[in-house]
């Protein structure tokens, strides 16, 4: 089944490592040893909530093709299911219900990245000709359709957020204090800044695990009342280096599952100028969703978890974080609770 799938594999991905029809990538790392290793560190049951509302952070300025949810109500009766009575004959005791339904943009606010999110232009079938590729090398068009490619049965046939669901997504959570040691202040993250706050922080990310980025990120957009600054957001907090190739080698080796972060792209967007006539311009995302199958976390709350594991002295916690079991989805909002 691989060879029909893709001939050639990219430099530095595990494609086919986890079987030729792999759809959870590095999840599969999180085994049930692990997963009670993560229940371990629950030592006190207090729990965290590490999600924004989910109609921040306000408008579209920071990403023009995502908008804020919209609530519909269905019409019934000369009304709306909405404070409906149900019936005008049983006086007081008569029952009142309401429904709603929502527009809801999958990635708008606290979020999980699909492997079908991002892929690349790549030649798997090694005929020269470069063809739209994800992970393990399912494809643009024929498993991952769009309404340019047909005319009906849109969404993500293989690497959606329903398979990533079903997984299982709990696990430990490493939180990354970044912003303890930087602050607001825009710090770009590589190998060398990374390792030096894990051994600040005596902290250590391992197979199986979850690292969580604390930048101060989504509490600046808390702040800022779902009116955004683009330029103040653009200037603050810290953020990954996706072009440090010591660091994409380490996220790799270390064998963490998922990479979690508070601000808006987990890396620096743009990425800083590389060299060559063709690269990436989401350098992270690609090492991440299309060579090594791990799913990443934006634009989550981090705030109370950081001061509660500051203030004991740990840095470790249970992360349960489903996606929503939505078959087709290429992302979709969580709502992640930590446990300590």
């Amino acid at each position: 089944m691989t060879a029909k799938r893709w001939v050639n594999r990219p430099e530095g991905s595990n494609w086919g490592e986890f079987g030729p029809d792999d759809q959870i990538g590095k999840l599969n790392l999180l085994t049930p040893a692990r997963r009670k290793q993560a229940v371990a560190e629950v030592q006190e049951g207090r729990v965290f909530t590490l999600s924004l509302p989910l109609d921040y952070p306000g408008g579209n300025v920071l990403f023009e093709l995502r908008r804020e949810p919209v609530f519909v109500h269905e019409k019934r009766g000369p009304g709306h299911n909405f404070n409906f009575r149900m019936s005008h004959v049983c006086g007081q005791f008569c029952d009142v219900v309401s429904d709603d339904a929502v527009l809801l943009y999958l990635q708008y606010s606290t979020q999980w990245d699909g492997l079908s999110h991002v892929g690349q232009m790549f030649d798997a079938n090694g005929d020269g000709t470069p063809e739209k590729v994800y992970y393990n090398g399912y494809r643009g068009g024929i498993d991952i359709v769009g309404p340019d490619d047909a005319k009906e049965g849109f969404g993500a046939r293989a690497l959606s957020m329903e398979g990533f669901a079903t997984a299982g997504v709990q696990g430990r959570g490493v939180l990354v204090d970044l912003e303890k040691t930087y602050g607001r202040q825009r710090a770009l993250i590589g190998y060398d800044e990374l390792m030096r706050q894990l051994d600040t922080q005596k902290a250590t990310v391992e197979t199986g695990d979850f690292m969580c980025l604390y930048t101060g990120f989504a509490d600046l957009i808390l702040e800022m009342n779902k009116q955004p600054d683009s330029a103040v957001l653009a200037r603050s907090c810290s953020v990954l280096d996706g072009r440090d190739e010591r660091l994409l080698n380490w996220i790799t080796d270390s064998g963490l599952v998922a990479i979690c972060a508070d601000n808006y792209a987990v890396e620096a967007y743009p990425a800083r100028p590389a060299s060559g006539d063709s690269f990436p311009g989401l350098p992270l995302h690609n090492h991440c969703l299309f060579r090594q199958g791990i799913h990443l976390g934006e634009l989550w709350y981090f705030a109370d978890l950081a001061r509660w594991l500051r203030e004991n002295g740990r840095s470790r916690f249970l992360l349960t974080a489903p996606p929503l079991r939505l078959p087709g989805a290429v992302g979709s909002p969580v709502t992640p609770i930590a446990t300590v």
